[in-house]
């Protein structure tokens, strides 16, 4: 059995532990296949910028709750810097 394959960003590749929150909720994988690469890249760049593992996994459960609420991007987060 294959993975499916979910976008990464433009910059950053989806890590293990944000795409198992994805692949958990139907609506949340359809919003993220749905908005554009750049969009992807804020959210995956704004989980693994944590520098501690309680912040990246509140940022993980904020996003989620966020996606099923519509957001498509991180709120009051001034954005990647990689690009």
């Amino acid at each position: 059995m294959t993975k499916k394959q979910i976008p990464n960003g433009i910059v950053h590749k989806l890590p293990a532990d944000l795409r198992k929150a994805l692949i958990s909720d139907q609506k949340i994988i359809s919003l993220w296949e749905e908005i554009t690469p750049i969009a992807r890249n804020e959210w995956i760049c704004w989980v693994i910028s944590a520098k501690q593992e309680e912040t990246r996994d509140r940022r993980i459960t904020v996003g989620l709750d966020k996606m099923r609420k519509g957001k498509r991007r991180p709120c009051c987060w001034a954005g990647c810097t990689h690009r």
